[in-house]
């Protein structure tokens, strides 16, 4: 499958679920990266696979001038509906992270919440990043860690990675972000950890096959019988994380941060 067909398919997928209320549960991270960008008022900021715009309304209430980009139409129409609802000016739009639709050195700030690290050509996903960010300028690329655990209880239910896609699990990888990023950006990394909570295993499958997009197109296109065992595995793996009556499941994530070379601090 064509890059162009495999980011087709992801668009149609993320689409098809209100992603709302994941982006709540996810809060934490979003707390954490605009804090350590620090917004200026006034600054040009873009966020990069912004989903239902989170990272951006806390950049915008801050005082920056903020730009949202997501590959999704139906995230984007949500996010233009959220920000109206609270009364924030922000610039939605669709776009590609691998073709970003702006001028070079457009932004004194580029972040990205567990958006760009899904892309598939992580060398174009580089040059834009670099490319629309101004000398001097910050850059905040948040991913998750690789959790083994959990990716052999999904592993085989979900298809093999594209040929020639990046795995997103490098984005997670302090060694490999510095060899991608290193050159253009001066970067520092950060680990943090989010615990996602519920009542029950089977609790945790509902949230995630009813409100991330990209799994409930996944289960959906499964048989039946093969879909119910998904849900057995995923239910159990939940379960051996219960404590004090819930399920506490830790996700580590790393904070990448930069300052684009060329400029001054």
């Amino acid at each position: 499958m064509s890059f162009k067909a495999l980011k087709a398919r992801e668009n149609e997928a993320w689409g098809s679920a209100p992603w709302e209320p994941m982006a709540a549960r996810l809060a934490a991270i979003h707390d954490h990266l605009v804090a350590r960008l620090a917004p200026g008022r006034g600054e040009r900021w873009l966020d990069v696979g912004r989903g239902t715009g989170a990272v951006a309304l806390r950049a915008a209430r801050a005082g920056a001038r903020v730009t949202g980009v997501d590959l999704s139409p139906v995230m984007v129409d949500t996010a233009r509906r959220l920000a109206g609802e609270q009364g924030v000016g922000i610039r939605f739009e669709v776009g590609d992270a691998e073709s970003l639709p702006y001028e070079d050195a457009s932004f004194d700030v580029v972040a990205s919440a567990l958006g760009v690290f899904l892309v598939p050509d992580h060398a174009a996903a580089r040059r834009e990043l670099a490319r629309v960010c101004r000398p001097g300028g910050r850059l905040g690329v948040v991913a998750w860690r690789a959790d083994p655990e959990a990716e052999r209880m999904h592993a085989p239910f979900w298809p093999a990675r594209e040929p020639g896609a990046g795995d997103r699990r490098d984005w997670g990888r302090e060694e490999y972000v510095a060899e991608l990023l290193g050159q253009e950006f001066e970067l520092e990394f950060e680990e943090g950890e989010l615990r996602l909570t519920a009542g029950s295993g089977e609790e945790m499958w509902r949230l995630f096959t009813s409100y991330d997009g990209a799994a409930k197109a996944h289960v959906d296109s499964l048989h039946r019988p093969r879909a119910q065992e998904y849900r057995r595995a995923f239910i159990a793996y939940h379960e051996r994380h219960r404590a004090n009556g819930r399920i506490s499941l830790p996700r580590r994530y790393l904070l990448t941060l930069g300052r684009r070379r060329g400029g001054s601090a």
